[in-house]
């Protein structure tokens, strides 16, 4: 069983510290439903354990199944068995879907994949997210929706098949349709890679098992529960964490805004003004 290990870890992107001693530690089969106001680290927390050079370590460390890859760029992360679903999925012309799936799959392994066996992960892989076929020939993202931007981030995990996937906001820009076979594969996956996911929706969390739900608060953890968590901050938003003695520096970013709140709702309440 793998496990994900972060220790008093400290990021900074372009100069200005983001976590600011962050701790965590799940295994392989737990799913764990990250929370926090915008701007408070969640995405910044995803991308670094990933390895994205644009966040900086100040300091910490990250181990993996016990071996220290603070300093491992993303290749080798995702050799080792770490995935991660972009909340903004770049458009990459000229490359073709199934050429970079098959070059990204035989990346992590010590033989190349048959034709055979890598027709039969794409045409299940496919099948499974509801997407068609031919998409696999068009070019990597470049003229997709929102929404088959995110299935595509999902149809790469069933291919690549990682111990860890850490999901940003897989679930923005999703229909009603697409939310609930987005829920029905991660459903399907969880007892055989565990998950970290970022959602400002509790509708997505509704409809997966959650073993734990953190929440992130000015880069650090401020609080961990179970699932009621998330009803109780859909429904009233952080600021009752006040009350609790929690401090929160970023206040000009804080409301009573919910999950279901804090994002789609919010952008329509500007544009009817």
């Amino acid at each position: 069983m793998s496990k994900l290990k972060i220790e008093n870890l400290h990021v900074a992107v372009k100069d200005k510290e983001i976590l600011k001693g962050l701790t965590i530690e799940f295994s392989s089969n737990e799913t764990i439903a990250l929370l926090g106001p915008n701007g408070n680290g969640k995405s910044t927390l995803l991308q670094t354990i990933m390895g994205n050079p644009n966040y900086t370590i100040i300091s910490g460390n990250i181990w993996f199944d016990d071996k220290d890859v603070t300093k491992l760029s993303v290749d080798e992360r995702s050799k080792l068995g770490i995935f991660l679903g972009m909340q903004y999925p770049s458009e990459v012309p000229g490359v073709n879907n199934s050429d970079f799936l098959k070059s990204a799959l035989n990346a992590h392994r010590e033989k190349p994949v048959s034709l055979f066996e890598f027709y039969k992960l794409m045409n299940n892989a496919y099948e499974k997210m509801h997407i068609p076929f031919e998409m696999a020939n068009r070019n990597l993202n470049e003229g997709f929706s929102g929404g088959e931007k995110k299935k595509n981030e999902i149809l790469q995990m069933l291919i690549l098949n990682p111990e860890l996937v850490l999901l940003d906001e897989i679930d923005s820009g999703l229909d009603v349709d697409a939310i609930q076979i987005v829920a029905n594969v991660i459903k399907e996956e969880q007892s055989k890679r565990g998950f970290l996911i970022v959602s400002h929706y509790a509708k997505l969390y509704d409809l997966i098992n959650i073993d734990k739900v953190v929440v992130l608060i000015n880069g650090k953890i401020a609080k961990v529960g179970d699932k009621s968590l998330i009803k109780k901050i859909d429904e009233q938003g952080y600021e009752w964490m006040k009350a609790e003695g929690i401090e929160f520096k970023n206040e000009e970013k804080m409301s009573s805004v919910s999950i279901g709140t804090c994002a789609t709702k919010e952008a329509l309440k500007g544009a009817k003004k």
